[in-house]
């Protein structure tokens, strides 16, 4: 899961998209991974714990791919309004990855 690139400490992924919700076209950027995946790499993140700031390129874009599955597959996980991520992005993220070295293993 993602981690902190200065302090190492554990970040939730819906915070982190709560981060990207103040870009403007934010809503245009899920109709389009590749856009999505550039404007993640250059957003520059706060760590809740230690306040740095980092660049998202620092992350697992792997990871970034997936939530960016996620949220065109939960349409409503957004609430735009309040700029708030309605969805347990991280949690998602881990049963995903969970079920896939599942079906990796079974295939096997």
């Amino acid at each position: 899961m993602a981690r902190c690139p200065i302090c190492g400490e554990a970040l939730k992924w819906e915070e982190l998209i709560e981060q990207m919700l103040t870009l403007e076209n934010f809503s245009e950027l899920l109709a389009d991974k590749g856009a999505f995946i550039s404007a993640f790499e250059e957003f520059i993140f706060m760590c809740p714990h230690c306040k740095e700031e980092f660049y998202g390129k620092h992350l697992e874009i792997k990871e970034a791919e997936k939530v960016f599955e996620l949220l065109n597959d939960f349409k409503g996980g957004i609430d735009y309004e309040n700029k708030r991520v309605k969805l347990k992005l991280t949690n998602l993220l881990a049963l995903d990855m969970m079920l896939e070295e599942w079906d990796k293993r079974v295939k096997r």
